[in-house]
């Protein structure tokens, strides 16, 4: 019987030029890329699961997904090939071996999300590839307000993509965390699993109360109404960044 092994990856991204993780016939995939150089290394096309999709132009620190393989050669030795094979916006930061029974989607119990927003007029050439420019003078203190309201366990039918509509959308929102430094905003963002589009939404919403344009009483009857058009905009893919995978 031939051993056969599961390879766990933790990868970073920079998805400006990828249209998501997962394959597309209109472009370029983070997974489909990774698979390639895979498939250099072993001498097998070996399928790929991550944890889940991000979309076209979303970003990420530390995604997950594992494959099967016979290959013998140790996991170091993996990483490093297939570093020297992957383009210089991918790159495996750790490789390990996992039991047989690890899926990185299924076995994964949350995920931490980061919207970055540079907030001042002119966004800066550093930043341009992550984080979404906001002109608006934003209350802090009142997105924070309306953070707190949507965490716990809710229906988020009125922040999940009205074009793609998941039959359960409950999810378990576990925290969520706004940091202001200097021109930068951070909401960070974590559940048990996002909706399609659900993390930006809710980045949309969260800067329309900060600018005044939704009133914070308005945040719980959002929810309870389940109506995407009461929400706040959808925030631009290149703020969005994937930070963890919690196991």
């Amino acid at each position: 019987m031939v051993f056969v092994r599961n390879i766990k990856l933790t990868i970073s991204y920079d998805g400006t030029r990828y249209s998501g993780w997962q394959f597309q016939k209109n472009g370029p995939s983070v997974q489909a890329a990774i698979q390639k150089a895979i498939k250099k290394v072993t001498g097998r096309l070996n399928h790929l699961t991550g944890s889940g999709r991000t979309d076209s132009g979303v970003h990420a620190a530390a995604q997950v997904a594992n494959f099967k393989t016979r290959s013998k050669l140790p996991v170091k030795n993996i990483q490093m090939a297939l570093n020297t094979s992957l383009p210089r916006d991918i790159v495996i930061i750790k490789a390990e071996e996992a039991g047989p029974s690890f899926n990185s989607q299924h076995s994964a119990r949350s995920k931490l999300y980061r919207y970055t927003i540079f907030n001042n007029d002119f966004l800066a050439p550093l930043a341009r590839h992550f984080a979404a420019k906001c002109y608006y003078q934003l209350d802090i203190a009142l997105m924070r307000k309306a953070a707190r309201i949507l965490e716990g366990r809710h229906d988020f039918k009125a922040f999940q993509a009205k074009d793609y509509v998941e039959k359960n959308s409950v999810r378990t929102l576990k925290s969520i965390r706004i940091r202001k430094d200097a021109d930068m905003i951070y909401i960070d963002m974590e559940a048990d699993g996002f909706l399609y589009n659900m993390a930006r939404n809710i980045a949309g919403t969260l800067v329309d109360v900060g600018r005044g344009k939704i009133p914070l009483d308005d945040m719980s009857s959002i929810l309870k109404k389940k109506d995407r058009r009461l929400s706040g905009p959808t925030m631009p893919a290149k703020g969005l960044c994937l930070v963890k995978v919690n196991y």
